[in-house]
């Protein structure tokens, strides 16, 4: 268990030095959003307030990025989701729970078991639609690794098989743009802005990245 530990610990870091080595070369804006990375101290204190486990991989990943600031670019990432900060983190954890207790509550009531799953506790948010912005985003369920999206309609499934592997996609993509199934990466004033943008203003600006 300690070696696959320590091969996720190195396989998360790793992907995350490709993200962040581009962003350096190509988007400095975005580097500027960047928080810096949290404690263990800091990391063992927010899985005691979540009462769930963190895993290794996404330890390593709060060790090198613990959020971004509250900009309108911050949703940098793969899927155009930000890194969260520890308070969203808490806050959308204890709202969840508390809408899948009064869910549960209510199928209950209706004798209807135990209903839909609308979270679980093994689920920590780590990526939303923005930086102050929750109603969808990724969370990581402790017990398998993989991540999941979920969005104000009770939308849940498995968007990737692991941070790894989220994080890897992302770098490929960065290093090789025509790999991109979705948005592709370009460029909006020195940050990262996945594209082409939806606005007419974003459109006049966004430049892709040729790699």
């Amino acid at each position: 268990m300690e070696r696959v530990q320590s091969i996720e610990e190195r396989q998360v870091d790793d992907a995350w030095q490709r993200i962040e080595t581009w962003l350096r070369l190509h988007a400095p804006a975005t580097v500027d959003m960047l928080l810096p990375g949290a404690s263990e101290e800091e990391i063992d204190a927010l899985e005691r307030e979540l009462g769930v486990r963190i895993p290794v991989g996404l330890r390593t990943f709060w060790r090198r990025c613990a959020g971004t600031r509250p900009v309108p670019a911050a949703s940098f990432m793969l899927k155009e989701r930000a890194p969260m900060r520890f308070d969203a983190v808490v806050a959308v954890y204890q709202e969840q729970m508390l809408l899948q207790q009064r869910a549960l509550d209510l199928s209950r009531r209706r004798g209807d078991g135990e209903g839909v799953a609308l979270w679980r506790a093994a689920w920590i948010p780590v990526f939303s639609f923005g930086a102050e912005d929750y109603v969808y985003g990724l969370c990581l369920e402790a017990e398998t690794g993989r991540l999941w999206s979920w969005s104000e309609f009770a939308e849940r499934q498995v968007e990737f098989d692991s941070l790894t592997d989220y994080l890897e996609e992302m770098a490929d993509v960065l290093e090789t743009p025509s790999l991109a199934m979705g948005g592709k990466p370009g460029l909006i004033e020195g940050a990262l802005v996945w594209g082409p943008p939806n606005d007419a203003d974003g459109q006049a600006l966004w430049q892709p990245v040729v790699g």
